[in-house]
């Protein structure tokens, strides 16, 4: 009895050492997740960084775009925090465009107070929500004690992502169900990608946002194959203008679609060579490739990202826009400007960059506006002590 007796003492004590091994290394997992990963409605926003560098105003700084006389703007917004996210405002004489709106929920107010000085009767006629991700769609997927874009404005058309990895009980998709849900019952528009390049449900690939101007959804293999990775899934689009002689000025948007999604998109769409190119993934090492780059061979990149944070990775080459980035895009052009820098990611610390960056067409002409200054990504202190200098940059 006596010897059966320590046998179960010694497995008792066994198994409660694991037990109390398991517990502490899950403790511990939730902890530093608690501690270390962001809070979608709980991130403070300062004054000093708020509105573009500007103290005097009260509200996030706008471009006066009025003396351009300018058929085409396209914006690249700040977002109000230290996040990198994208958030693309477009504007004819007919049509107002929102592509995504990130990088947080708390985003939205920075994002409604910009938007407000130029949609000024409250409605969206084209919203695209380009993949679901937070960084993209958190100003679409807000709980319903939030505001969200489709609870602030009239969206008449919504295009979406075709596929998804999210999971349907997800509390931020299952959000964006409910939003889009509602604003469809409201009278808006619903179309995916898929059903844009297939011309189906009333959906057409192309959209006239403008005299001249359109709005394009491109082909990508990615809206009917699964892929590892949400970013592959992104909505791609490209708006022309017409400029005539049966010439155009044009303008890509790719979301965040990865090195294999671009070859796809080379192959599967006749892309010509653009003016202006959002930076895929926010200027990241995996997107922005030569496949891509060789053909549309931009003249102006912007990218949406808060640069230098460690948001995803504290490898300093890696951080956005990276030094592969810059690598590859040198030998295009070296107009590239970038939203917001970061100064101290603990410390959420963060300051403009260019600042909201407004990008203006004219059939002759075109101008790049930023709200806090004009200064090309190279000439760039951050740059300088950040970045190596390609060769064609010198």
């Amino acid at each position: 009895m006596i010897v059966a007796k320590k046998k179960t003492s010694t497995v008792n004590k066994v198994m409660l050492s694991f037990l109390a091994l398991v517990i502490g290394v899950v403790g511990s997992f939730y902890l530093f997740n608690y501690f270390t990963l962001p809070l979608t409605d709980e991130v403070s926003v300062t004054d000093e960084v708020y509105y573009s560098n500007d103290p005097s105003s009260d509200g996030n700084v706008s471009v006066d775009i009025s003396s351009y006389g300018a058929e085409l703007s396209i914006h690249f917004l700040e977002l109000g925090n230290k996040y990198t996210g994208d958030c693309t405002f477009i504007q004819t004489a007919e049509a107002d465009i929102l592509i995504d709106c990130g990088s947080k929920s708390n985003s939205i107010s920075t994002v409604s107070n910009y938007l407000n000085q130029y949609v000024t009767d409250g409605v969206l006629e084209y919203v695209i929500v380009t993949h679901a991700h937070q960084d993209h769609y958190a100003g679409f997927a807000t709980s319903t004690k939030i505001d969200s874009i489709f609870d602030l404005y009239e969206c008449e058309t919504i295009i979406d992502f075709s596929m998804t990895n999210q999971k349907e009980t997800s509390t931020m998709y299952s959000n964006y169900q409910r939003e889009l849900s509602d604003e469809i019952a409201k009278g808006a528009k619903h179309y995916t990608a898929l059903e844009c390049v297939n011309n189906e449900n009333g959906a057409t690939d192309v959209f006239e946002i403008g005299d001249g101007i359109t709005l394009q959804i491109l082909d990508s293999f990615y809206y009917t194959n699964k892929s590892s990775t949400e970013n592959n899934y992104s909505v791609c689009c490209m708006i022309s203008q017409d400029v005539g002689n049966g010439e155009s000025k044009n303008f890509l948007f790719t979301g965040d679609l990865e090195a294999d999604g671009e070859e796809y998109l080379v192959e599967m769409n006749e892309l010509p060579k653009v003016e202006l190119y959002k930076a895929g993934h926010h200027g990241s090492k995996t997107s922005s490739t030569t496949t891509l780059l060789s053909v549309i061979q931009p003249e102006v990149v912007c990218v949406c990202c808060c640069a230098g944070s460690s948001e995803y990775t504290k490898v300093a080459e890696n951080q956005f826009p990276t030094q592969e980035f810059v690598d590859r895009i040198a030998p295009y052009t070296d107009q590239v400007f970038v939203t917001t820098l970061c100064v101290d990611y603990a410390n959420n610390e963060f300051t403009s960059f260019n600042g909201n960056i407004v990008y203006l067409s004219k059939a002759d002409e075109y101008a790049v506006v930023c709200s806090n200054n004009n200064t090309i990504l190279k000439n760039s202190d951050w740059f300088k002590n950040n970045r190596t200098c390609p060769d064609v940059w010198k």
